[in-house]
């Protein structure tokens, strides 16, 4: 059976719909950066998942290619994945969806290294005619959070927000979003098949101590 990260890592991916604290090891991803509007079906963002999946599963993949990568095993494309940020704003602000700043990606198995993504990169353009150029293979620490699972539609997420922004102070800890650690969403439904009142989504926030 493919190893399934969901599955095998629930900490990271299947936290429960009240705040908890979590402390999130190094991972690896496919990451392409962009601007805007991620509701824009003409925008960046959406060719943006178009590349990133080209990628995934042409690592995926890649045992039935001539390309082998030391140490695979078969598994599930991780889900998407996005970090926000706003110039200016101290958290985000859902009314202003145009001055998003984002980083969206996709986990990467801890065996692909970066000379793995190259050659990913590289066939994913070939085979797809995409130009998968802006892709890059990115490490992030995100450390000690809290997360929790937002239930609904992404505009709804202040509420869950300010239950995280509690909970870390009844902790004693504060919110510690910056230019590096990032509003972290992780992505549990396929928001094409499923109605908006039903998305799950992981919403997570660096902290530190107050």
């Amino acid at each position: 059976m493919a190893f399934d990260f969901k599955k095998e890592f629930k900490e990271y991916y299947m936290p429960k719909n009240k705040p908890e604290l979590v402390t999130v090891p190094p991972m690896n991803y496919i990451a392409v950066r962009g601007q805007g509007d991620p509701n824009d079906p003409a925008g960046d963002y959406q060719r943006a998942i178009g590349v990133l999946y080209a990628v995934a599963y042409t690592l995926k993949m890649s045992y039935k290619s001539d390309y082998h990568i030391a140490g695979f095993f078969e598994y599930v494309v991780p889900p998407l994945e996005g970090f926000w940020q706003q110039d200016g704003a101290a958290g985000i602000d859902y009314n202003n969806k145009s001055a998003f700043r984002w980083t969206s990606v996709i986990r990467l198995p801890d065996f692909v290294t970066p000379s793995d993504f190259d050659w990913a990169v590289a066939a994913a353009s070939a085979k797809k005619q995409l130009d998968c150029s802006g892709a890059s293979f990115l490490t992030v620490d995100e450390g000690l959070c809290v997360q929790m699972m937002h239930l609904g539609p992404f505009d709804d997420e202040p509420h869950s927000v300010a239950m995280m922004d509690a909970f870390a102070r009844e902790h004693g800890f504060v919110s510690d979003l910056s230019d590096a650690r990032l509003h972290h969403e992780i992505y549990l439904s396929d928001a094409r098949r499923v109605a908006p009142e039903k998305w799950r989504t992981v919403i997570r926030h660096p902290v530190r101590p107050a």
